[in-house]
């Protein structure tokens, strides 16, 4: 009886190391950021806010102008543009890109030293940003800011005029 229970007690130390082993071979894998915090989604949600508040609304500062969205980009920046209305396909007046894991936002372009660059830069640094703020500080002209996730797809616009 008692070669049983030898054998049963080292059938279960057997098994103890072998998960032990196991585990231990096991790579620890860092939690990767919200998919939400990346490069395309942060800028299609601010190509949606781009569009819904500045283009569909019938805004007038930005009549003169047409958005032009490069999301499939594979530099790794998906962007926006911001194109004078009857000439496409003329160099952007704005640009408005997006590149990492958290998203780092730059915009830059000779609209964005106009009047209308303001509310730009302040429109967009409010599109992703509406939840948690990330670490990670965003290069948007001089200023810089921190993205964050938006937890619902919400865009509010600025006052119009």
């Amino acid at each position: 009886m008692s070669s049983i229970f030898n054998g049963r007690s080292l059938a279960l130390a057997c098994v103890a190391a072998s998960l032990t082993l196991v585990a231990a071979c096991q790579s620890g894998r860092p939690a990767a950021p919200a998919a939400s915090s990346a490069a395309l989604p942060t800028m299609e949600r601010v190509a949606l806010g781009a569009s819904g508040c500045w283009f569909k609304s019938g805004d007038a500062a930005f009549k003169a102008y047409r958005l032009a969205p490069e999301l499939n980009s594979f530099s790794g920046r998906p962007r926006i543009l911001i194109v004078p209305r009857k000439s496409p396909e003329s160099r952007p007046l704005a640009v408005v890109e997006a590149e990492g894991q958290p998203a780092r936002l730059q915009a830059f372009g000779p609209l964005m030293s106009e009047p209308v660059g303001t509310r730009i830069a302040a429109d967009v640094r409010r599109w992703p940003p509406a939840a948690k703020a990330a670490a990670d500080p965003t290069i948007f002209g001089n200023a810089t800011f921190r993205v964050a996730t938006l937890s619902l797809p919400s865009f509010p616009c600025l006052s119009q005029g």
